[in-house]
């Protein structure tokens, strides 16, 4: 494993981000969550009464925050993987599951419907490739795996040096829910 690790964990609402975060957290890795860092940075709006989600201004946060830590540090949050990080987990999750994860969450029904569209077009990779964000990627199944089983893929994945291609080659194999 590299000495000084800053790996994102991100996905869409609901994928496991914060579970998988938590089993490093109980690990004494550092975890910070991207609504932390926006806080402390002042980089997070108010309350949209529409959705109840506030407004991150990513971009800015990325320009400001600098990780500084030693060892391996988490990043949390589905916006994540536009911070200036080492490596980036990326959690995918069956729309039809996420729905239902979202839904005993107490989300609307529109918040649902959004967030399990953009999982279902595999948003996060168009991020990826229109940001050309050319950092290791680690694409993980969360449907049916435990928290426990996912955090044994990263930390494997990490100790084999963070295998990867590029952007382009790991979004051609990527989960694809339309052919399933």
């Amino acid at each position: 494993m590299q000495d000084n690790l800053c790996v994102a964990i991100s996905g869409t609402p609901g994928s496991g981000k914060t579970s998988l975060s938590k089993l490093f957290q109980d690990n004494n890795i550092s975890v910070y969550s991207v609504k932390e860092l926006a806080e402390q940075y002042q980089c997070i709006g108010e309350v949209d009464q529409t959705d109840g989600a506030q407004e991150i201004d990513i971009h800015r946060l990325a320009d400001e925050w600098e990780n500084k830590e030693t060892g391996l540090v988490i990043i949390d949050g589905h916006l994540a993987h536009f911070l200036d990080v080492d490596a980036v987990v990326l959690l995918r999750c069956n729309p039809n599951d996420l729905e239902i994860r979202l839904s005993k969450r107490g989300y609307s029904e529109q918040k649902v419907r959004a967030n399990s569209e953009w999982e279902l077009i595999a948003g996060n990779w168009s991020e990826l490739l229109e940001f050309e964000i050319e950092l290791p990627i680690l694409e993980l199944d969360s449907t049916g795996q435990s928290p426990e089983d996912l955090f044994k893929k990263v930390n494997q994945w990490i100790a084999e040096g963070l295998p990867y291609s590029s952007v382009s080659e790991e979004s051609r194999v990527a989960i694809d829910w339309l052919k399933s």
